[in-house]
């Protein structure tokens, strides 16, 4: 009997760890499923190549300026996998993966020091939060986000240490603060310093010793606060005055007061908040198990978890800057809510099919397997004129079935709660595992900005001036390995430039393709909803003046080759 309970017991352990082969697995799938995502992941990895490239790691430089917008950590985790690896972006990937699975590790472990008693609520956590499809997507960018997260997590796993009842890791407090602070600013501390200043109505050794709770945290934040002043100064001395202002003061008064990115209202956030909580929002059940988690009575999980998610919330509303992902850090305080709910729920005993039955979210995912089914009729039919549904309508068909049987899944009868989590979250993982790969079956050419990347190296390396009429954030800065910076202006300011560099080289992009602008391309290729052209400085200008010019002395380059748009246009194939 021993070894039979051995094994049951050794059972019970693969299925609550069978999250760590899932996570990696659709994680890496996805990740590497597409080229590099822009601006997202362009962007950062060309800020990590030029300080790469020009041997300036000090200073974060995009297009040839000090980038003030970001701190290094980030930066400096990627040159080191590429000292062993060599440049290029499969370690980026692997990185962001690794700092997903952390995130995870670290959201179990804190829960099961918050609910010693209550084992259940640390093995459903990271189920709950690897199912979130928001943070999901965002861990599979290259930026900034996972390695914040991470940090957050492991400086609120220094403050609850190993037991509520003795003395915080405080060394590994300010550690944690400033490695965060170093991977994306002073919005770190909105992040932690809450469930600190609070730490007495939660925290029982901080009860007991308020004042070594507030002197020895007050110190550890003060250290992490010096690690990123000293870099700052460093840096400010190093990338002159214009960069010194925006760092020390644009970047965060301007973000926080007035912002001049991503202002939105206070009340923003409130409006986002389904999204952010799919996929447990379509589940009748997290919702019972968010009001009997809320019901529990003060816990130290419970205060804690309030203490961080409702300060925090209402700080970022009130932040003049903001955007979904600045809240995914808290995602982990969310995921901890509902698995103290479903642990209680569990208890319980066996669950009635009607509330374990995630329907609206099958029904979600029903419906989205019958329209992808349905997309090639409709388009074929003249229903759909979209471009982006025309794309997608070409692979459409094979993921339906995908879907059908993810729906069918949802609904299936569980043992109990956990069970129920498992097969949910399960569900959804894949669910925007096949999400990804059908973009990359379909989307992903208007996306892959590597065709016009190579063609600007080219331009590069034969020394021809290239100046992009819009406003440019680095995105080719990586793909083609560029060593120059790219001239940017406005599309009504290069007039002046093209005229003074008849025999560089434009980057435009306009909503729709016409003949003229094919027959003068060098270049054409879809970006987003635009068309991305590169041509002559000189025959651009002309036209812009209503002057003549005759087409381009070769056939542009067509990117995908075989893009259905390109039938309009009776031109030669792509070289």
């Amino acid at each position: 009997m021993a070894g039979g309970l051995t094994r049951a017991a050794r059972g019970a352990a693969l299925i609550d760890h069978a999250w760590i082969p899932l996570w990696l697995g659709a994680s890496l799938l996805a990740i590497f499923a597409t080229g590099l995502m822009p601006l997202y992941s362009t962007r950062t990895l060309g800020v990590a190549w030029e300080m790469w490239s020009s041997g300036q790691f000090i200073v974060p430089y995009s297009n040839g300026e000090p980038y003030s917008h970001k701190v290094p950590l980030l930066f400096w985790l990627i040159h080191v996998g590429w000292t062993v690896t060599g440049v290029g972006d499969g370690w980026p990937r692997v990185l962001e993966v690794l700092t997903g699975l952390a995130v995870l590790l670290f959201a179990q472990r804190l829960a099961r020091v918050l609910w010693r008693d209550e084992p259940g609520v640390a093995r459903l956590t990271p189920w709950l939060l690897a199912a979130f499809s928001y943070a999901f997507l965002f861990a599979l960018q290259i930026m900034y986000e996972m390695l914040l997260c991470a940090c957050v997590l492991a400086a609120m796993n220094a403050l609850v240490s190993r037991d509520l009842a003795k003395r915080p890791a405080f060394a590994w407090f300010a550690v944690a603060v400033a490695a965060g602070l170093m991977t994306k600013g002073p919005v770190m501390l909105l992040h932690v310093a809450f469930p600190f200043l609070l730490g007495p109505w939660w925290h029982p050794w901080a009860r007991r010793h308020r004042g070594h709770w507030y002197a020895a945290g007050g110190l550890a934040l003060l250290a992490a606060v010096g690690v990123l002043l000293a870099w700052a100064f460093a840096a400010g001395q190093a990338g002159g005055e214009a960069y010194r202002n925006e760092l020390f003061f644009m970047q965060t008064t301007g973000r926080m007061v007035d912002s001049f990115d991503h202002a939105r209202p206070w009340w923003w956030y409130a409006s986002v908040l389904p999204m952010l909580a799919l996929p447990w929002i379509l589940w009748p059940r997290a919702w019972q198990a968010t009001v009997i988690a809320l019901r529990s009575g003060g816990s130290p999980g419970l205060r804690f978890v309030t203490c961080w998610l409702l300060p925090v919330g209402i700080a970022f509303s009130l932040v003049s800057g903001k955007q979904a992902y600045y809240l995914l850090p808290e995602a982990a305080a969310a995921a901890m809510l509902l698995a103290a709910g479903f642990a209680r729920l569990g208890a319980r005993g066996r669950i009635a099919p009607r509330l374990a039955s995630a329907w609206p979210l099958a029904a979600a995912l029903a419906a989205g397997a019958v329209a992808l089914w349905q997309l090639p009729r409709w388009v074929a039919q003249g229903r759909v004129e979209s471009v982006w549904y025309i794309d997608l309508a070409g692979a459409s068909p094979g993921f339906a079935f995908a879907g059908l049987v993810l729906a069918a899944c949802a609904v299936l009868p569980a043992r109990n709660d956990a069970s129920a989590v498992r097969r949910v979250s399960t569900a959804s993982i894949l669910a925007v595992t096949l999400v990804y790969v059908l973009f990359s079956q379909t989307l992903w050419p208007r996306f892959d900005l590597r065709p016009a990347a190579r063609h600007l190296a080219g331009l590069e390396a034969a020394g021809v001036p290239v100046a992009h009429l819009d406003i440019y954030q680095n995105q080719f800065r990586f793909l083609g390995r560029l060593t120059k910076p790219i001239t940017a202006f406005l599309p009504h300011e290069g007039d002046d430039w093209a005229a003074a560099h008849p025999d560089g080289r434009v980057i435009r992009y306009v909503p729709t393709l016409a003949a003229e602008d094919v027959r003068h391309a060098e270049l054409v290729q879809p970006f987003r909803s635009d068309w991305l052209i590169i041509e002559r400085a000189d025959g651009w200008l002309a036209r812009r003046r209503g002057e003549t010019e005759p087409p381009a002395a070769t056939p542009a380059q067509l990117y995908p080759p075989d893009y259905w748009p390109y039938r309009a246009f009776e031109t030669a194939p792509a070289r």
